[in-house]
């Protein structure tokens, strides 16, 4: 008796369908640029540990400032891909019958 009403549930997100969904959407939006600028901050501390690292002929700093560009950079790649990741997953679970 449960499954019939189970089967005729739908979901269509829509931020506007709740009251401060558009606050929640600034907020949002703030939060990636603020962790934009993270990233650009560990990527600039990165790279100049990373130099001075090199220069001094120092492995550990040049090792920690490398890791500390790298990571810096995968997050920035992360920030900009998290909408179209989220999508994605999405849309292929909308995909599943």
């Amino acid at each position: 008796m449960v499954a019939p009403l189970l089967a005729d549930v739908t979901l269509s997100p829509d931020t506007g369908n709740l009251p401060g969904g558009t606050v929640l959407q600034h907020l949002t939006d703030g939060l990636g640029g603020w962790a934009l600028v993270a990233t650009l901050v560990g990527l600039v501390v990165g790279a100049g540990l990373w130099a001075l690292g090199s220069h001094a002929q120092n492995y550990q700093q040049s090792f920690v400032g490398r890791r500390t560009v790298l990571v810096s950079a995968l997050g920035a790649l992360l920030v900009g891909a998290a909408p179209a990741l989220v999508n994605f997953f999405f849309h292929a679970g909308q995909g599943v019958h």
